[in-house]
């Protein structure tokens, strides 16, 4: 149980110092860095995360739920559809993080994307305390490498997002040192959020394969609505999507061999 918990955050941990680190690109650059490179990165941590939503997640969630007797399609959808419904819900509350929002935006707009981008970190903590909660178990479709591999996504989609909010803030006339505190802000609930999940999964065995699926459809839903339209928003659509399967590739081929 230790064990499982130091590597929810430890995972989590290294998500939330990608967000810094994304974050501190306010000491260097006062404007956005190249869109290309943003796009290239959306891309291929989509295709990571899609990848380590079915090995290190669905197929897991099966398996534990055909293990305790339920039928296996059971919580792979009812649990994808809650984490999908999950953040449809947040999304219809708080701003969508579309790049118009990130180039166009007042005072009270900046709050509210700390906030949006804050609360969709949970989900996403949650996934990394849930695959890392599950090895405990011994799960045959959990891997350590499957559980790094999705924090390694997770960190690649929170770099840009560190970058959304702390330059601008710059730009609008706040300090390097307050750009970067509310841009790395919003990686902070990410380590509470894995080791909730982790203790949950740790806690309440039957819950297992419901938040194993609540965070595939979380991830699935976050890589559909969010990263691949936004790697796509340049003429270069072919190459986006070549790093998208890249990322897919990677992440299956480290899932299976390492697994």
């Amino acid at each position: 149980m230790a064990q499982a918990l130091l590597w929810a955050g430890s995972g989590t941990g290294f998500t939330f110092c990608m967000t810094a680190l994304g974050a501190a690109m306010v000491f260097l650059f006062r404007n956005q860095v190249s869109p290309n490179l943003h796009r290239i990165m959306l891309g291929f941590a989509a295709g990571v995360m899609i990848a380590a939503s079915m090995w290190s997640l669905l197929i897991p969630a099966i398996e534990e739920a055909q293990a305790l007797g339920l039928p296996g399609w059971l919580p792979a959808a009812g649990g994808s559809a809650l984490g999908i419904l999950f953040l449809v819900a947040m999304d219809g509350l708080l701003p969508h993080l579309s790049p118009e929002l990130l180039r166009h935006r007042n005072g009270a707009q900046n709050l509210l994307l700390i906030l949006a981008i804050t609360l969709h970190n949970i989900p996403e903590g949650m996934a990394i305390g849930v695959a890392f909660g599950s090895l405990a178990y011994g799960l045959e479709g959990s891997t350590a490498a499957g559980a790094w591999m999705l924090a390694l996504g997770i960190g690649l989609q929170n770099l840009p997002e560190g970058m959304a909010v702390s330059l601008p803030l710059r730009r609008e006339g706040y300090s390097p040192r307050q750009a970067f505190f509310y841009g790395q802000l919003s990686g902070v609930v990410e380590p509470i959020a894995a080791v909730l999940g982790a203790l949950l999964v740790l806690k309440i065995q039957v819950c297992l394969p419901f938040l194993l699926a609540f965070a595939a459809g979380a991830m699935i839903y976050v890589v559909v609505e969010e990263l691949i339209p936004e790697s796509q928003t340049n003429e270069n659509k072919d190459w986006m999507a070549l790093f998208t399967l890249v990322g897919f590739s990677v992440m299956m081929v480290l899932d299976v061999a390492l697994g």
